[in-house]
């Protein structure tokens, strides 16, 4: 019979086993955002559903059948899907474009999305995203994605085990025509499209040349590059030649449109060949131009990412990539007796106020059962304390690696068992 609650379908527990691996994941990315002058921003888990539906897009996969919707009296709210929106709505309401210049922010957030899940792809996930917020300059876009790079290869990824993907898709000037060049293509096959495709093509269709299941029908969709005004296509050659500069390699992807609405000029995705199967894309992200105009802001550009956590890790193990042990205790406190209980957690207390990880027996475990198990967890030393111990206001530090044996007072011990671990 098993357990009568679990978690729900496509939301995960991460277990005590493994939660060191995320807590590594998200310190790298902490400390590399810092390096590149990002600052961190939190927002929210919950959001009003028409945040989502006004810059995602109501025509979108996640508005039209993925979002979350709580709804409250008069009041629709929603789990969030993804981090750009809530960043920019904070970037608005809190007047953040008064510091008089772009905004570079990074988070850390789950989100939520009401999908079939499969490898790599969960309801609720969790995602490391960062925002420039406040300049067109297409050096903005290449900074962006060497951050990205450079971060995978600081994980130990080398870069040969990444694709990067780029492409343009133009900007409210240029794209109407080629929106309606896709259009009419779309038509033409449209009884050879998916169900998906033939449903949104009238709608969004640019939106057909990301479907896999219709890659072969839109081979010889037409490019953009025909179509792209003057602006749009100085911006991705310079682009270009900013990647070139910074030594970072990438592909020209025609067919990369991202699946949401706020997207203009540069898209991209970073792929991974092993570790995520079909769904293959380890981030993406792109330039959001007119998004805070439409939430409400000043016309401001911007220029975003987003990459998936647990994807980070499911490509770390495919590529055997070492990954740090989970931390481990530096002193387990053995108590010899009742009367030594009261003491072995004064002496733990100690040790631990000077900054050395400790634990000891809170179950009435037998010294044997003590030592047992400080062997299990892997601790360095074992701090007996036994009634000659006592007598003495002394401890016997027991090396478990060495088995040797020391008699060290309380007074001294915390600088003993420093010193001892900081030179081992």
């Amino acid at each position: 019979m098993g357990p009568k609650y679990r978690a729900p379908e496509g939301m995960n527990d991460v277990l005590p086993e493994s939660s060191h691996l995320w807590q590594y994941i998200e310190a790298r990315w902490r400390e590399h955002c810092h390096r590149y002058g990002y600052r961190e921003i939190r927002t929210p888990v919950l959001e009003y559903a028409e945040l989502f539906e006004r810059s995602v897009g109501e025509t979108t996969d996640i508005v039209s059948k993925e979002m979350y919707i709580l709804q409250r009296g008069e009041e629709r709210y929603a789990l969030k899907p993804e981090g750009t929106a809530p960043v920019v709505r904070a970037y608005i309401e809190h007047s953040l474009h008064s510091a008089g210049s772009a905004q570079k922010l990074y988070y850390i957030t789950p989100f939520f999305r009401g999908e079939r899940p499969q490898k790599g792809r969960y309801r609720q996930a969790h995602q490391m995203g960062a925002e420039i917020i406040g300049t067109a300059q297409p050096s903005a876009d290449a900074e962006l994605l060497a951050m990205v790079m450079h971060f995978f290869q600081s994980l130990g990824i080398l870069p040969e085990a990444l694709e990067l993907r780029l492409n343009t898709i133009g900007c409210p000037t240029c794209r109407p025509a080629y929106r309606e060049a896709v259009l009419q293509f779309g038509r033409a096959r449209s009884a050879q499209l998916c169900k998906s495709c033939q449903t949104r093509l009238e709608r969004n269709p640019l939106r057909i040349l990301d479907c896999k299941e219709c890659v072969a029908i839109t081979t010889d969709a037409p490019p953009i590059d025909p179509y792209l005004c003057d602006e749009c296509r100085t911006h991705f050659d310079t682009l270009q030649q900013l990647l070139k500069m910074l030594d970072v390699p990438y592909k020209r992807d025609y067919r990369l449109v991202r699946g949401l609405d706020y997207y203009t000029r540069t898209t991209f995705e970073v792929i991974a060949e092993q570790g995520l199967g079909a769904q293959n894309a380890l981030c993406g992200g792109g330039r959001y131009d007119g998004l805070v105009e439409a939430l409400g802001g000043a016309p401001t550009p911007a220029v975003g990412v987003g990459i998936g956590v647990e994807r980070t890790l499911l490509v770390l193990q495919a590529l055997e990539v070492p990954m740090p042990e989970p931390p481990r205790v530096g002193v387990y406190v053995v108590a010899f007796g009742e009367a030594a209980r009261p003491v072995a957690l004064q002496v733990a207390q100690q040790l631990r106020y000077a900054g050395i990880a400790t634990d000891l027996d809170l179950e009435g475990r037998s010294p044997k059962a003590q030592m047992r198990l400080a062997n299990r967890i892997g601790a360095r030393f074992a701090v007996l304390l036994g009634e000659t111990e006592l007598a003495q206001n002394a401890a016997t530090v027991k090396d478990l690696q060495t088995h040797e044996q020391t008699l060290v007072s309380q007074a001294e011990l915390a600088v003993w068992i420093r010193n001892r671990l900081q030179t081992s």
